[in-house]
């Protein structure tokens, strides 16, 4: 692998050898390893000092030249011409580099979540199918429900919408700011983001959710 100056090829996408040894001769040209005016080796040399053939060291010659880096001379190597040029061509070489390896990262972090939330989505599915088989076993497995902008009590205490009474479930406690609350007092109001855990009557949470989030409100709001 060719070693160039400032520029970690190993870690970089794959690139042509021609182009490697283009970016290698121009950043030895920017460390002033090669100064400017200075005559380099044939095309020949270059191929065996690379380890290529003629024709690949033909091509990253013409490379510099194009971008006015080195200047050919028939037969007889390459002059170089501008420390400034090659300083740009390594410039932007790792410009582009650089784009690619965020790329790249972006593409690995969004398959790394999609595997995530792939394994999340199998431990849900096995949590709720071992939650209701578990709850089929024991009755007193208590269900949740949260609170939030769309309760229609926001705001209103359990004594005040008759929580009891309305729904025959009993509350066993209420979680508030990752606080349980065991068996909250009449006074307590609903906040948003509350949690309420609490046993039906008839064992299905329906009718609290259906007295807290109506879906069709008949006007009945307790004042």
């Amino acid at each position: 692998m060719v070693s160039i100056v400032g520029i970690d090829v190993e870690n970089q996408i794959a690139i042509p050898k021609y182009q490697q040894i283009a970016l290698d001769l121009a950043s030895r040209i920017v460390s002033e390893e090669y100064q400017e005016g200075q005559k380099v080796y044939a095309r020949s040399s270059i191929a065996s000092q690379y380890g290529v053939s003629p024709e690949t060291a033909r091509r990253a010659i013409c490379v510099l030249d194009d971008l006015e880096i080195v200047v050919k001379e028939q037969g007889s190597g390459v002059i170089i011409q501008s420390r400034k040029k090659a300083k740009y061509f390594l410039d932007q070489y790792n410009k582009r580099q650089t784009i690619s390896t965020i790329k790249d990262k972006l593409l690995e972090s969004v398959a790394r979540q999609q595997k995530e939330m792939d394994t999340l989505n199998v431990c849900l599915t096995e949590l709720i199918e071992a939650s209701e088989h578990f709850r089929s076993m024991n009755p007193f497995m208590p269900y949740e429900v949260r609170i939030t902008d769309q309760c229609r009590f926001l705001k209103k205490s359990i004594a005040e919408i008759q929580f009891w009474q309305r729904t025959g479930a009993t509350l066993l406690a209420m979680q508030r700011d990752n606080r349980i609350l065991k068996s909250p007092g009449p006074y307590v109001a609903l906040l948003e983001d509350d949690i309420l855990y609490f046993l039906p009557q008839d064992d299905s949470p329906q009718r609290v959710k259906e007295f807290l989030y109506p879906s069709n409100p008949s006007g009945d709001d307790i004042e």
